[in-house]
């Protein structure tokens, strides 16, 4: 570390000059001005706690934690929702332990736990579920007619009661079961039933897109925690490099070469980066409490976040390549084609409302009364009903007419969402170049320069040069333009995460 380079044992301290002890704290810290100008190591580890501890290295953990992390053999992502697989923020409070994620099964929890996608995957559900209940046959009608009223009952109509001479006194002869069953004219069914199933497909494309949405705004997250954690970095190497200006003016002020404002502008300094530090690593909790609540965990549960920033900086393909994926797989377009297929197949259906639908009975038939002894003959018929469309067929053709009109909207707001996807891909590939740009700028022209002007005004003013104030801005800037790239890189991880998943791709 730097404090060793700066140590001075006592007994060389005793057989050098005051001015010589500088001369040699400014060497050891000439030779250490390579350990700022190195980048930033590429693995981040994003950690909950609060406290002191560098946020560089991961907690150990056991094998029954890691055990724990792992994806499991999960059930798929609309399978039923059961009391084993109901989302974890239901049914336990803020656990100790840690979890340890990267970006994939950050988003595989978003996939099983998210309530939103738990909703919408029981709507799937349920939409599918209608399919075979249309696809059913009608219930049949079960009737029983019993007219064997006493002699000379008022409600024995149409001489039920008048006398025979098998039975002086007169019976009913209207006793009958019979059994109904209607029948829809074949093919009406099954394209309801498919009309159905179509729309619980495009029920599933919307919940495919929603994932996505919600993706995306977990990557978002995800890469400003990285942010927050670089700029925790920044700030403590800036620190580092204030408290080494404050030890190079203390000399400088025992040797009655610099004044003591000097040192105190470096405390101030210091203390300032201190401060920010503050700020940051709020910035960083409440985004962990976002993730963690966006996954379906409780928001004060402990979460590690693990991800190689450079290596997430992958080749994105061409603006071309992404239209055309975007175009053939995109979800919600996806959702918007079967919405549209369900509208023509609806006109179909419309029309074939003109055409009849049938009824069947059986009944059986026996004269004899409830009352009587057990002595009459039964009797057997059969009924076929025709149910024919009536009133000039207005139901009929203004359902055709609506069913058209469902069909051209379907297609409007099919071609306006093809629209609005393309658009959208266009508008993010832009986002991600001036990302791009901007962050290629600023670490290979800015940061460098910032940092060559700050080891060149630490070296003069080792060298009992004046320009302390122009040392304190060369510091200023270079922890600036540091932050500057941090955000960047993470802008344009933001910008690689949000353009994949506009095209209809995960980002990773």
């Amino acid at each position: 570390m730097i404090h060793g380079q700066l140590k001075i044992s006592k007994r060389i301290a005793q057989t050098i000059s005051p001015l010589k002890q500088v001369a040699c704290i400014t060497t050891s810290l000439f030779f250490a001005f390579p350990v700022f100008a190195q980048p930033s190591p590429a693995s981040v580890i994003v950690q909950t706690n609060l406290s002191t501890d560098s946020l560089s290295s991961p907690p150990v953990m056991s094998n029954e934690a890691i055990n724990q992390i792992k994806p499991a053999a999960a059930p798929s992502l609309f399978a039923p929702v059961t009391q084993t697989n109901t989302p974890k923020i239901y049914t336990r409070g803020a656990p100790s332990g840690s979890a340890e994620m990267d970006l994939r099964q950050l988003w595989t929890e978003l996939k099983l736990n998210n309530p939103q996608l738990s909703s919408l995957r029981e709507s799937y559900l349920s939409a599918k579920a209608t399919v075979p209940q249309i696809n059913a046959p009608a219930n049949p009608q079960v009737g029983l007619v019993w007219s064997g009223m006493p002699s000379n009952s008022p409600l024995g109509l149409g001489g039920a009661n008048a006398p025979s001479p098998q039975y002086p006194n007169g019976i009913s002869s209207n006793n009958a079961i019979s059994v109904a069953q209607p029948f829809q004219f074949p093919g009406k069914k099954s394209l309801a039933s498919d009309i159905a199933n179509t729309n619980a497909e495009a029920l599933l494309a919307q919940s495919e897109s929603t994932y996505l949405q919600l993706g995306a705004q977990l990557s978002t997250l995800y890469y400003s925690a990285l942010a927050s954690q670089k700029q925790l970095q920044v700030l403590k190497e800036s620190v580092m490099r204030l408290e080494m200006i404050k030890n190079v003016a203390k000399a400088r002020y025992s040797n009655n070469a610099a004044a003591y404002i000097e040192y105190l502008n470096a405390q101030v300094a210091q203390s300032a980066a201190q401060a920010d530090q503050f700020n940051v690593e709020r910035q960083l909790q409440v985004a962990l409490n976002n993730i963690n609540t966006l996954v379906g965990r409780h928001s004060r549960e402990k979460l590690v976040l693990r991800g190689d920033v450079r290596r997430a900086m992958n080749t994105v393909p061409t603006l071309i390549e992404l239209e055309d994926y975007a175009e053939t797989s995109h979800p919600s377009l996806k959702s918007s084609t079967l919405q549209l297929e369900a509208a023509r197949k609806g006109v179909d259906l419309a029309k074939k409302a003109y055409l009849p639908d049938f009824q069947v009975i059986g009944s059986s038939y026996t004269p004899r009364g409830p009352f009587s002894a057990n002595n009459g003959t039964m009797f057997y018929q059969l009924e076929l009903d025709l149910i024919i469309p009536l009133y000039f067929f207005t139901k009929e053709r203004y359902g055709v007419e609506q069913a058209q009109r469902n069909q051209a909207a379907a297609e409007a707001g099919n071609i306006s969402n093809r629209q609005q996807i393309i658009l959208a891909v266009n508008s993010a590939y832009a986002t991600y170049e001036q990302a791009k740009n901007q962050t290629q700028f600023l670490k290979e022209r800015q940061v460098p320069q910032a940092d060559a002007a700050y080891k060149v005004g630490l070296t003069q003013y080792s060298n009992n040069g004046q320009g302390f104030n122009d040392l304190l801005t060369a510091q200023t800037q270079l922890r600036s333009l540091e932050v500057q790239l941090a955000l960047a890189e993470s802008n344009l991880l933001q910008a690689q995460a949000v353009l994949l998943v506009t095209s209809g791709k995960e980002p990773f």
